[in-house]
């Protein structure tokens, strides 16, 4: 601390528009500070290039162009999972970023030691996370190419942050500003293709995120190695040591999932993060939840019958199911709890559940109805319980999966979606105006 407070003996006390009030953290590329804007009475972090780096006469320039370009290429996105980047300034001989402020957050390395690993779910949620992120980044032209847990942020309510961009690659055809390829990054968490200097591309930053993985799940690296020439050499030469010969308790898909993030012929390797969030929601989003072993002519019987589908064609009805988990609840199980963040949305095929705010009883629902439609839309936390009155058997729709279905099978879901959320505002609001004074 006291290094980032000698930092401050010289620095203004406003930058632009800014207000600068303490030191928080230093990194490689500058110290960050606590910041707050008047204009719209935002705190912020503001992240200041060390000036002893810009003044050097051999890397000056490339640490002032890394610099920026963290500027450029997060300035490029906008996602919940991605450190907001608000603005970047030139001060006198100061060259400075505004980004999101995350209050109490810590990095992912803390989560790396074996004696303070994270519970698997909340690995699981994390990746998940991180992956849709990437995949965001990625079909928007940039390659991040510093995948590592000390850039990535972790909030005090278990969110996750992916930060710094410094020396991320901007693919597009439009964008003259980006870095070269070569030997950039951390190489703990490079690829076979980045530690090579060869081109780089989406499945680069998966491969990181695979190593990232592997030591949030075990506290070790899956390619060990006790010099840098050793783990350079396995990375590109070894297979990784099996994670569940580290961690025997780990299901054998989740090792499945790893191993093919870290696979180093990319015609194997995940191509799209996506593809990883859909492999981790369809195979551990409820995994301690029994799983009702019905037919599959079955099922798409039981589909056909509710007003939902009564438009869908059936390779439509094929393809929403595939975009689904078959869930089963027996009489009291708790299908929502009040206060839980979660993105699905549920059909009630058979059976029949309340719904709950607090102790009180607000509503009943039965086969054929719907519910989580706001969870659904905007993943925020519920604000009621459903619990199961009955067996209950029913489809839990989740909203990265239904990105995988076919556009006309997506239009046609929505449209019934939006219907029926309609339906349920509007009677809500009936409800509030018949009860008011």
């Amino acid at each position: 601390m006291n290094a980032l407070l000698e930092s401050t003996d010289t620095l203004p006390r406003k930058l632009g528009k800014y207000d600068v009030i303490d030191a928080i953290a230093r990194g490689s590329m500058g110290v960050v500070y606590r910041g707050f804007d008047p204009f719209v009475a935002r705190a912020v972090a503001i992240k200041v290039a060390l000036a002893e780096a810009l003044r050097d006469k051999e890397s000056g320039e490339t640490y002032r162009k890394m610099f920026f370009n963290e500027a450029h290429t997060a300035g490029m996105l906008r996602h919940p999972n991605i450190l907001d980047i608000f603005d970047a300034g030139v001060e006198g001989e100061t060259c400075y970023i505004v980004m999101e402020l995350v209050e109490g957050a810590d990095t992912l390395k803390s989560y790396t030691r074996p004696d303070k690993l994270l519970p698997v779910s909340k690995v699981l949620e994390i990746i998940f996370k991180c992956a849709k992120a990437l995949d965001y980044a990625h079909r928007q032209g940039v390659i991040h190419r510093d995948i590592k847990p000390s850039n990535m942020l972790l909030t005090p309510d278990g969110d996750l942050k992916i930060a710094d961009f410094s020396i991320a690659y901007v693919t597009r055809r439009d964008s003259s500003k980006t870095l070269p390829v070569g030997f950039v990054g951390s190489p703990r968490y490079m690829s076979p293709e980045q530690i090579q200097e060869d081109n780089v591309g989406n499945q680069t930053d998966l491969f990181s995120l695979g190593v990232v993985m592997y030591e949030l799940l075990s506290g070790r690296h899956p390619f060990g190695g006790d010099s840098f020439s050793k783990l350079i050499y396995r990375v590109v030469n070894e297979e990784p040591i099996p994670l569940r010969q580290v961690r025997p308790d780990l299901p054998e898909q989740l090792e499945q999932i790893v191993n093919r993030c870290l696979q180093k012929d990319l015609r194997r390797r995940y191509k799209m993060g996506m593809d990883i969030a859909v492999d981790l929601s369809t195979t551990f989003r409820n995994f301690d939840q029994p799983v009702e072993d019905i037919s599959t002519k079955e099922k798409v019987a039981s589909v056909k019958r509710l007003d939902f589908f009564s438009g869908f064609s059936e390779a439509e009805i094929w393809e929403i199911m595939r975009a689904s988990v078959w869930e089963r609840f027996d009489e009291g199980g708790e299908i929502i709890v009040e206060g839980e963040i979660d993105d699905s949305f549920y059909i009630l095929i058979s059976g029949s559940v309340v719904v709950k705010k607090g102790d009180t009883i607000v509503g009943e629902l039965k086969a054929g109805d719907c519910f989580g439609e706001m969870g659904y839309i905007s993943r925020r936390r519920r604000t009621a319980s459903i619990i199961a009155i009955s067996p209950v058997t029913l489809m839990r729709v989740n909203s990265t999966l239904i990105e995988q279905v076919s556009k006309d099978c997506q239009l046609r879901f929505c449209r019934v979606f939006l219907r029926i959320l309609i339906e349920r505002l509007s009677s809500t609001t009936e409800k509030m105006a018949d009860t008011a004074p």
